[in-house]
Parts: C-alpha cells; sequence; structure tokens
C-alpha cells in the first residue's frame, strides 16, 4: 500500500486539528497556514472528511472545522477509507466494497495472502488514531517529507532546505 499526497495532506490537517481545544471551530486559511497544503486542496480534503462524519464544518464568522469525536476515536483506517475508499488490495477480499469473483473460493493467493494482508494492515491501521497524529503534529513531524517519491527534485530540496535552517 502506499499513500498518496491526499492521504499526508489529511494527517496532517487532522493532526492539527487535534490540538485544538475542544469546541475550538479553525479556519481553513489557519490548518493551510500550519500545515503548509494549499487551501484550495486542502478544502476538498475537509469536505471528504466532512461528508464521512470524522470532522464538522460551521460556515460563518467564528466557523471553520472540528473534529466530529475526540481523536482517540477515530482511527487511520477511518481516514484512508474516507479518503481512498476500499483499504483492501483487491476487491474480491473487500469487507465493505466487495465484489465477487467467480473463481474467488478456489483462488489459493486470494485466501492463503490477500486476505492475511488485508487483515494485518486493518488491524494496523486501527491502532493508530488522529491523537497519534496531534502528538506527531505537536512534535513538528511532517508528513509531507513521506512525499519524496512525488515530488520532483526542486520541491524536494525545499524541504530539505526548510528543515536544515530550523
Amino acid at each position: 500500500m502506499r499513500l498518496s499526497s491526499t492521504d499526508i495532506y489529511a494527517c496532517q490537517a487532522l493532526g492539527y486539528l487535534g490540538i485544538q481545544p475542544p469546541g475550538r471551530w479553525t479556519g481553513s486559511d489557519e490548518i493551510s497556514d500550519a500545515t503548509g497544503v494549499a487551501r484550495p486542496y486542502l478544502v476538498r480534503v475537509l469536505a471528504t472528511l466532512s461528508a464521512v462524519g470524522i470532522v464538522s464544518s460551521k460556515k460563518g464568522v467564528g466557523g471553520g472545522y472540528a473534529l466530529s469525536r475526540q481523536p482517540e476515536e477515530i482511527t487511520l483506517r477511518d481516514v484512508l477509507r474516507a479518503i481512498d475508499g476500499p483499504v483492501a488490495p483487491l476487491s474480491c477480499i473487500s469487507l465493505n466494497w466487495h465484489k465477487p469473483c467467480a473463481v474467488e473460493e478456489r483462488c489459493h493467493a486470494r485466501n492463503a495472502v490477500w486476505k492475511r494482508v488485508r487483515n494485518a494492515l486493518l488491524a494496523a491501521l486501527a491502532e493508530v488514531t488522529v491523537a497519534d497524529l496531534a502528538a506527531d503534529f505537536a512534535q513538528r513531524i511532517d508528513y509531507s517529507l513521506c512525499l519524496d517519491h512525488l515530488l520532483s527534485p526542486n520541491v524536494e530540496q525545499r524541504h530539505i532546505n526548510r528543515y536544515q535552517n530550523e
């Protein structure tokens, strides 16, 4: 499984929301400034998270975004499912978006390997919560560094320079 930039940006935004006091509405400009995620992209990510009940949004003066539940109650599994859909590597083993295959009961790879991979991945993702992401954010851990495989050399060098100057 490879995380997308959208996954990383969602984790960064949730980490920031996770360090906010309960009941505080945080504007998208503030979240964008704190995370380095471009506001137009961030708003789309937050809309997706809002649509599935991970974050709440409030329009108008004093509005913004807040976690819908306690940070300890929102798992990385919830987040990745909201952003990407199925977490399972194959549709024939997906728990929520199962698509039957004519040979699935006889398929050795499906039954011996892929189900175990799915179960291990789901279990690991369920152990990490937004509280963990918030702890990382508080320690200034920048998940965008995980995106080096997606970044052009110029962008990657800017990231390196940014952290060498701190």
